[in-house]
């Protein structure tokens, strides 16, 4: 008996074994098939004489790629790639002037923009880009707001017959979970500064406030505007037309087969037709010829990475430098990741960039709707720093530099905004729950012994009348606090920031008529600004990033090469189910914050 047990163990060992050994070995080629892949991919040098640019970015536009591990918890669902800005307009720019190339073909129907003023500075390189000989042809199977913003650049536009024009404009719903929470037996305090100051009425109303409404339509108007005249312009008809588009035919669910939304385009001028996958291709070759050396037929063509891959470094005699570092998304401690400014790591870059010999002037591009009071104290101290080696330190800012965005900005020499940039929301987000009430439905109460009054209090714990003010007062201290930072920094009475403070949050233009804001003008703007407070007339810009260990470099490529995917269901009824609880799940670590809830403007 005990002999027949024994041949069972070790069959089930030699199992085992085995079983371990084929999944190992089965690891170890996927990730040495990833690894040659990574290698291989590369883009193929090809001339672009007599070829069409194809312009097709899939992915986000940022300023500045981050890198997050592919392992990190809690997951990425198919994480969009990342597209820098600089790059795009690069690529925009160069062919603007490459008389080699016999056309440009756009298709931004993949495309995702971080914000309006993304898209509207690219779509402003594409109207430069139409204005040379060459033609510039859009076609995409179906696009959204901002994707047709940049097809609108293009001389000519052709979308799939069945495919969807998605123009639904600038805004559209929060989620607002007082009720919620009341199910919950929770208990909102709420001792946020600032009557326009949004970001914790979600939590605490089951509407939008006037105020609130108030300041976004004098953010989301303007914007809108700014979209339809850029739009109108580059298709030659009235501006009303893509309002009447997004209001009588909108595109919501279902993202394809859209007939009567892509007729009325046609009959409107908002495209030029419709053309199939075969007969867009066949139009092509008619167009611009076909390309022998392919293994296919097709036109002879060049993709955007392997034309940016040719393009020649700008030459610049000398050493001295603008140091650029990159400020982007919500402002926390630590790290840099997609949509998280790490103000470890970028108080780091800017004292990387000030410690540097060769460097003499700072260049911070903020495109941020804000977060931590001390993540935001982090990088202003270290642009001081900077300023007290007698560096020209300048900020530019992007979509957003609102709340902590405006916190960080406010020391810089010179503030360079866009029209549509979203500033300002100089105000204080706090608010507490307490679960007394829950835990006494439940049948739970809590006693002890305490050397002082407050002795191991916490949210299972109701607060009392010295608690309400001693968190009202943490609350007004830091908006003093935010206060005299701006009028300090900006060089302004601290009773006229007052009055314009409230977390009200402004457009570009009007932040620069407040003096929130200097200038009107793009990154590139503020850089050559910095080298003229440097005295440089010629100067080399120094993009400020994270170097990549190997491991890191690997593990990017890989994600790229093999992203994780889910089924659509289960990503949808995910995002569905953390944006709905996401409010509540910020509860169980009660902050102060300077965010700016009334910044993001999806165009997607």
């Amino acid at each position: 008996m005990a002999k027949g047990i024994e041949k069972v163990g070790n069959v089930l060992t030699t199992i085992r074994v085995w079983t371990v050994n084929l999944l190992t070995l089965g690891f170890l080629v996927y990730l040495l098939v990833v690894v040659f892949a990574v290698l291989a991919q590369r883009p193929p040098t090809v001339d672009p004489d007599g070829r069409v640019l194809i312009i097709a970015p899939e992915g986000i536009v940022v300023d500045q790629a981050a890198f997050r591990s592919p392992l990190s918890f809690p997951p990425a669902f198919d994480a969009p790639a990342q597209i820098q800005a600089r790059d795009l307009l690069r690529v925009i720019d160069a062919a603007a002037e490459d008389e080699r190339l016999s056309g440009v073909l756009l298709d931004f129907g993949k495309t995702r923009f971080g914000g309006p003023s993304t898209a509207l500075e690219i779509a402003a390189a594409l109207a430069r880009l139409r204005e040379g000989d060459t033609p510039v042809i859009a076609y995409s199977d179906s696009l959204s707001t901002g994707g047709y913003l940049m097809a609108a650049q293009a001389d000519e536009i052709y979308m799939h017959p069945s495919g969807a024009l998605m123009m639904s404009g600038v805004g559209g719903y929060g989620r607002y979970v007082r009720q919620l929470a009341e199910n919950l037996k929770l208990t909102i305090h709420n001792y946020a500064q600032g009557e326009y100051k949004s970001a914790v009425e979600r939590l605490s109303r089951d509407s939008m406030s006037d105020k609130d409404r108030e300041q976004r339509e004098a953010l989301y108007q303007p914007i809108w505007a700014a979209m339809k005249q850029s739009m109108a312009a580059g298709r030659g008809i009235d501006g009303e037309v893509f309002q009447m588009l997004a209001d009588d035919y909108p595109v919501l669910l279902l993202e394809e087969a859209a007939y009567e939304n892509l007729a009325f385009a046609q009959a409107e001028g908002v495209i030029d037709g419709t053309k199939t996958f075969p007969g867009f291709r066949s139009w092509m070759m008619e167009r611009f010829g076909t390309d022998d050396d392919a293994e296919r037929e097709t036109y002879p063509h060049i993709t955007a990475a392997a034309y940016l891959a040719q393009l020649e470094e700008p030459k610049v005699k000398g050493d001295d430098a603008v140091a650029v570092v990159f400020a982007e998304g919500g402002l926390q401690r630590g790290e840099v990741e997609p949509g998280v400014a790490g103000s470890d790591e970028i108080a780091s870059q800017v004292r990387r960039a000030y410690e540097d010999e060769n460097t003499r002037a700072i260049v911070i591009r903020v495109n941020s709707p804000g977060g931590s009071v001390i993540a935001s104290d982090m990088i202003r101290e270290e642009m001081m720093a900077a300023q007290g080696r007698d560096l020209p330190v300048v900020v530019s800012m992007g979509n957003y530099a609102a709340s902590g965005g405006m916190w960080v900005s406010s020391p810089a020499d010179r503030i360079f905004a866009l029209p549509t940039t979203i500033t300002g929301s100089i105000g204080v987000a706090v608010v507490i729950p307490t679960a007394e009430n829950l835990f006494d439905y439940l049948g739970i109460s809590y006693d002890g012994v305490r050397t002082s009054k407050y002795a191991g209090w916490g949210l299972q714990l109701p607060t009392d009348e010295q608690l309400d003010q001693h968190f009202f007062n943490i609350s007004e201290s830091i908006y003093r606090r935010f206060i005299d930072v701006v009028a300090e920094g900006r060089e302004l009475e601290a009773p006229f920031v007052r009055g314009i403070a409230g977390g009200r949050v402004w457009i570009g233009t009007t932040a620069q008529e407040l003096g929130l804001v200097d200038e009107m003008g793009d990154l590139e703007d503020a850089i050559a600004h910095a080298a003229e407070l440097a005295s440089l007339e010629e100067y080399r810009v120094n993009y400020i990033e994270r170097e990549l260990s190997f491991g890191e470099q690997l593990l990017r490529d890989m994600s790229q090469q093999a992203p994780v995917s889910v089924a659509p269901g289960v990503k949808d009824l995910y995002r569905q189910v953390e944006a709905v609880l996401a409010p509540l799940a910020e509860l169980s670590q009660p902050r102060v914050t300077v965010m700016c809830s009334a910044c993001i403007v999806d165009l997607n």
